[in-house]
């Protein structure tokens, strides 16, 4: 399975998908890829690492070293909507990343709405009373692990 139909927005479509494994949570900055990962029984999101975006040959090679050093079965990309549901300025450029990394790897991915992640992530980081220069260095992996939790939660009651 490559291409578009690795590509899923129904999370009961993409659990039938991917029955084992961990996943990888992302969110697909302009500059960083926040990196979150499942433990194996997907129950917790960690934040993994951020990645400085490269050229996508290079970034792609890193995610297909991870998704198999870590024994990954799937992807969750963040999926950057307005607060009304429709598509914000950053959509395009995320389907088009998906479509991308699907081309290059026979994982499935699903799109997760990340409507108020960042917000989430940063909360989570000043209730931690974390510096303004930690903040901004790992505010993109914890909300990549915002995403893949409510992803996580969300695939385990269906």
């Amino acid at each position: 399975m490559t291409g578009s139909e690795a590509i899923f927005e129904d999370p009961s479509g993409f659990i039938e998908a991917t029955p084992t494994g961990r996943l990888i949570g992302i969110d697909a900055g302009t500059k960083t890829l926040g990196l979150a990962l499942s433990d194996v029984t997907r129950s917790i999101a960690t934040p993994l690492e951020t990645v400085k975006r490269r050229k996508f040959s290079i970034d792609v090679v890193h995610l297909q070293e991870l998704a198999s050093e870590h024994q990954i079965g799937g992807w969750v990309l963040g999926l950057p909507l307005n607060l009304d549901g429709s598509d914000g300025p950053r959509v395009q450029a995320t389907r088009a990343f998906a479509r991308n990394l699907t081309q290059h790897s026979p994982l499935p991915l699903l799109y997760w709405d990340e409507r108020l992640s960042t917000v989430a992530a940063e909360r989570v980081l000043l209730d931690a009373d974390t510096s303004r220069q930690r903040r901004r260095d790992v505010i993109d992996k914890v909300a990549a692990s915002v995403i893949l939790q409510g992803a996580l939660d969300r695939l385990r009651n269906l």
